[in-house]
């Protein structure tokens, strides 16, 4: 039985991390394994507790914040410290090292991301950061490779486990469905989805340009635009980037085609959006981006998939389960996703792709992971005070 304590941002906040943690703590805390999790919620402001799950807050900027963060997390038998420069106070995130320096128990520190360029400052807070952590979490082999290369990190402390996904035994889906192969009642309008947080960079306006350029086929697919703008995008500009979207389509005679739902869903109902879709786009400007949830999903759904070749999609798709094209090609776009709804055979050799390799995405193998991982070091810290 072992007991994990949680530093990370945590629902209601609306941010991959926070949908992130919660999953992974559901998963390692299954009815009747005895093993048992709480979490040390990351907050701009004190907050009423929303979750009985939460047991302490760290209120960025608070002088002691830190120090009484790690005094909650020494009395379980291991942290579990989700990184993203974004959610910690101090310059780059860097308070998270008072946090760490207080620990008594391992630390396994997840990164959300590993920036293949930071400034100075950057590499030196993840490289402090790593140093402090017991073992280092990251989610693709591209984030491990650029870790290695790029910063002064103990190889041996880095474990790739990947992002985390619903898997499709659990959904209860109609008799009729079959997760290989994409859905196709006669003369349906096939859809094509891009979901998650909305905000500029991720490529969105050059789907839409993508979609215009389907016109004539028969029946003519939709395209789907689900989420809710960021809510740190939303506090900035507004609505500016979806309301820039819609006046996009508007212009190119697609708005009755191209439906924005912000729409929150649950965990169960987003996973049976996705599963009904026939295509996932992902047109994300990035360049950089070694870990997306949202491909892991996709892939875990067993939906074809079209995405801009940003190092996580090359990895994970490179066995057939997308098609990759160039940052910002319209063109190449268009062409994608006209094959994946028009070439026969070939939404469902892209699907087959994705259940080769999905079982191993789902949230259920990726927590017995954490949780072998969490054992070995609970062990290695026994024997050396033995």
């Amino acid at each position: 039985m072992t007991a994990f304590g949680f530093l990370s941002t945590y629902p209601p906040t609306q941010c991959g991390v926070a949908t992130f943690s919660a999953a992974l703590l559901k998963h390692l805390t299954p009815q009747g394994s005895g093993d048992r999790a709480a979490v040390v919620r990351i907050v701009e402001a004190a907050q009423p507790a929303v979750y009985p799950d939460v047991v302490a807050q760290l209120v960025n900027g608070s002088p002691e914040g830190p120090a009484a963060a790690a005094g909650v997390l020494n009395r379980f038998d291991v942290a579990v410290v989700q990184h993203e420069y974004g959610i910690y106070g101090g310059r780059d995130g860097a308070d998270v090292i008072r946090v760490l320096a207080g620990l008594s128990v391992p630390a396994i520190v997840v990164l959300h991301t590993v920036l293949p360029a930071p400034s100075p400052h950057q590499r030196q807070v993840l490289e402090r950061i790593a140093d402090a952590a017991a073992a280092v979490v990251v989610m693709s082999d591209t984030a491990a490779r650029v870790l290695s290369e790029s910063y002064l990190v103990d190889a041996g402390k880095i474990s790739v486990i990947p992002h985390g996904a619903p898997g499709v035994r659990r959904l209860s889906p109609p008799a009729s469905f079959d997760p290989f192969t994409p859905p196709a009642p006669a003369r349906r309008r096939p859809t094509i989805l891009t979901w998650g947080l909305i905000g500029p960079g991720k490529g969105i306006e050059w789907a839409i340009e993508a979609f215009a350029g389907l016109a004539g086929l028969d029946p003519a697919p939709r395209y789907l635009i689900a989420g809710r703008t960021h809510p740190k995008v939303l506090a900035r500009d507004g609505e500016a980037y979806r309301d820039s979207l819609q006046a996009r389509a508007l212009a190119l005679g697609v708005s009755a085609d191209v439906e924005f739902d912000p729409a929150y869903r649950t965990t169960a109902a987003l996973t049976d959006l996705v599963r009904q879709a026939d295509v996932v786009l992902l047109p994300y400007d990035s360049t950089e981006q070694a870990t997306s949830g949202v491909l892991i999903e996709a892939v875990a759904a067993r939906r074809p998939i079209v995405a801009t070749r940003f190092p996580h999609a090359v990895e994970l798709l490179a066995d057939g389960a997308g098609l990759l094209v160039p940052h910002r090609d319209v063109a190449a776009t268009t062409a994608a996703l006209r094959s994946v709804l028009t070439r026969p055979g070939l939404a469902a050799s892209m699907a087959a792709a994705s259940g080769r390799v999905a079982p191993a995405l789902e949230w259920s193998a990726v927590a017995g992971s954490y949780r072998a991982l969490a054992a070995s070091l609970i062990g290695a810290r026994a024997k050396a005070a033995a």
